[in-house]
């Protein structure tokens, strides 16, 4: 068993992965003995992440504020603080707080092959299908 007393500072979403101001806490990286990664992301109104996948699928679980998400393809859904969502392996998506709320939540991914998402482009302010 490993106890983590993490003395980690919060991190900057970089610009190429995020628009606006998203803030992320690394909970549990990937390792050999496990390859689940978990972190608690923290969005500013507006912020959102750019278009990503993950090859093992994700689950998002809001903690607080509220946010929407989409699925290429489909129109975006509002989420709030204690929904749980899942994203299918491979399918590309992207999430982040409403226009005027902040929003964090716990993003669950297991890596496989050594990565846990594949970036894309970012989103544009009209969020497109």
């Amino acid at each position: 068993m490993q106890i983590d007393h993490p003395g980690r500072d919060s991190e900057r979403g970089p610009a190429e992965q995020f628009t606006g101001s998203v803030w992320t806490d690394v909970i549990a990286a990937p390792t050999q003995s496990s390859p689940v990664a978990v972190y608690s992301v923290h969005f500013a109104p507006g912020a959102r992440t750019a278009w990503h996948a993950h090859p093992a699928g994700q689950i998002v679980h809001v903690t607080e504020g509220a946010g929407l998400v989409q699925v290429k393809g489909q129109r975006p859904e509002e989420i709030r603080a204690g929904d749980t969502v899942q994203a299918e392996p491979g399918e590309w998506h992207w999430h982040g707080a409403g226009v005027a709320t902040f929003m964090t939540h716990l993003a669950v991914q297991q890596a496989e092959g050594g990565a846990v998402v594949k970036w894309g482009d970012l989103v544009a302010d009209e969020y497109p299908a």
